[in-house]
């Protein structure tokens, strides 16, 4: 009988999730197609940025590849000093805490399950003042400028973060060291900073260019709301064959990409990979697939431009 029971609960169990997930699915749809994305594009309509040079040269190479680097530096130079302070005092603190646990002693190390092989800086649930310089990274106007011109929205900054990983000794890949689709959004734009030089034994980000919605191997594994975003190694492999870019690149570079395209990284074997990274995706996504993983100090968005204001709230 307990047996039969704990069967039923099972089978309720999937129902109800499969339920939930349609539910997501479609709340995504029509936040995407009449709601709140509709707005979004709206605004963009009426206030659209203007580019300059650099910013257009990002944009023309992220439509059709999914993915645009350059220097940091020539982007925003006046912010760039001020991150290259935080990120060794983050690294240090971090490599001290990593000691401590190796001696058997607990840490403060925040890090997620699936992903434990991560150190992250905030993680989630993280109070930010405007002042933060990780979070004016993503506030930063040149930035957001070039997120809104690629989605043709104004986008949400959904996430803002730096990650520390450590040489691994496990030869296998996990998580997102897999090649896979990320699920936030089809209206999605990542920045990845690279904090310390990156080669082949750092873990160098990885994407395979074309396959974001809308490019042309979109239809490997194809994005959905809630789909299957890790597809079978080997079947990949097969399709992809030669096509794959690996980022590796001095510090201070800066990738632009859309990571509903396949990518991977974080698969450190002999030294340690330090970057930071924020994440713009549509309002639709916010109000159905994700979360933010920090909140504003109150009253603190009263100075931003409209743009900036309402990607924080």
């Amino acid at each position: 009988m307990h047996r039969k029971r704990t069967r039923f609960a099972a089978r309720v169990h999937r129902v109800a999730t499969a339920l939930e997930r349609r539910g997501i699915v479609a709340t995504y749809e029509l936040n995407d197609r009449l709601l709140a994305n509709r707005s979004a594009r709206r605004r963009y309509t009426h206030e659209p940025p203007v580019l300059d040079e650099l910013q257009q040269g990002v944009l023309d190479q992220l439509r059709p590849e999914g993915y645009a680097t350059i220097p940091f530096s020539e982007l925003a130079p006046e912010l760039w000093g001020e991150l290259e302070q935080e990120a060794a005092r983050f690294v240090a603190e971090t490599e001290t805490e990593l000691a401590r646990e190796k001696e058997g002693s607990e840490s403060a190390l925040r890090r997620r399950e699936g992903k434990e092989f991560l150190v992250r800086k905030y993680a989630y649930d993280v109070e930010l003042s405007l002042d933060d310089p990780w979070l004016r990274l993503g506030l930063n106007t040149r930035m957001l400028d070039i997120a809104n011109a690629y989605l043709g929205m104004w986008a949400k900054l959904e996430y803002v973060d730096v990650w520390y990983t450590p040489p691994l000794e496990d030869p296998e890949r996990r998580s997102s060291q897999r090649w896979h689709r990320d699920f936030n959004d089809r209206h999605l734009l990542k920045a990845f900073l690279y904090l310390v030089d990156v080669d082949e034994e750092t873990g160098p980000f990885e994407y395979v260019p074309r396959t974001a919605p809308g490019n042309e191997l979109e239809h490997l594994w194809p994005w959905r709301p809630l789909g299957e975003n890790y597809p079978p190694e080997q079947e990949l492999a097969e399709k992809i064959a030669d096509r794959t870019v690996s980022f590796t690149a001095p510090k201070g570079t800066i990738i632009f990409c859309n990571t509903c395209g396949f990518h991977r990284g974080g698969f450190a074997t002999g030294k340690a990979r330090a970057l930071a990274t924020v994440t713009y995706s549509s309002p639709a996504s916010l109000a159905s697939l994700t979360e933010r993983n920090f909140s504003i100090q109150s009253d603190g968005s009263n100075g931003l431009r409209p743009a900036q204001r309402y990607s924080v709230s």
